[in-house]
């Protein structure tokens, strides 16, 4: 199965604002992306309860000053290639949140929530509170026609979800938590649906993606994290074959 140029369940390296035009419009069902912080992060300190070499190198940040600039352009790519039945969840910290949310609205998407995900800790700090949470930000192309699957009964937009640690492998600096955004991909989208990840990391979103049964397709310009994810891929579709998973049920 293709869409324009890229076969679908797959993953491509490169740069996604590059990538992203070759991605015929209104083709994706869900967008689901976690885009570098533009803080200067630092993903091999410590703090982060992970030994310093196995965290691959490679992160990729975006200047302070350009984030607007560099989101503005993403999401143009976003919006146009979104389903008018699709939404969008877009990861952001508080220190870029701004700009992510102008340029979420100078390029047309239309807000439902501002989710809260509540996490267990924070990097500590001496004059200011501990950050524990992240925004995620749904938002859709047509506020009448987008997908959105009831699967709790009274569903909140505070999310209290531990962070996963992978201790004594190697590892990406950052990683969405599996039921996170499995939850995520549950409310969003239904089996065989184009699940899309412009700023792919360690590949959660696909795999996420590929157990529950949607079709999916990633970008990462990061060459160690683009063969990092396509090994997780490749090992979940080899467990898959010899029957020692079971696919996570939709609900």
């Amino acid at each position: 199965m293709k869409l324009g140029k890229f076969e679908i369940d797959n993953i491509y390296l490169g740069d996604s604002l590059v990538l992203m035009k070759d991605i015929p419009d209104d083709s994706i069902d869900l967008i689901v992306t976690d885009p570098p912080y533009g803080i200067n992060f630092k993903g091999k300190k410590n703090n982060y309860n992970r030994k310093y070499e196995n965290v691959l190198e490679g992160y990729n940040e975006i200047p302070k000053e350009k984030y607007y600039e560099f989101s503005y352009n993403w999401m143009k790519e976003a919006y146009r290639i979104l389903k008018p039945t699709g939404s969008m969840y877009v990861f952001s910290g508080w220190t870029n949140l701004k700009d992510v949310l102008n340029a979420l609205d100078d390029v047309g998407f239309i807000t439902i929530n501002h989710i809260i995900w509540k996490y267990q800790f924070g990097v500590f700090t001496k004059r200011k509170f501990v950050t524990s949470h992240y925004h995620i930000l749904f938002v859709v192309k047509d506020e009448k026609r987008y997908k959105f699957n009831k699967i709790e009964h009274y569903p909140e937009d505070v999310w209290i979800i531990n962070r996963e640690y992978w201790r004594g492998k190697v590892k990406t600096p950052t990683k969405l938590p599996t039921e996170l955004v499995k939850k995520i991909i549950l409310y969003g989208s239904d089996e065989g649906d184009i699940v899309f990840d412009p700023f792919l990391g360690s590949g959660q979103v696909c795999v996420v993606a590929k157990m529950l049964n949607r079709h999916y397709l990633g970008f990462e310009i990061v060459k160690e994290y683009y063969e990092f994810a396509k090994k997780r891929l490749e090992e979940i579709e080899r467990q898959k074959e010899n029957g020692l998973i079971k696919w996570i049920n939709n609900n």
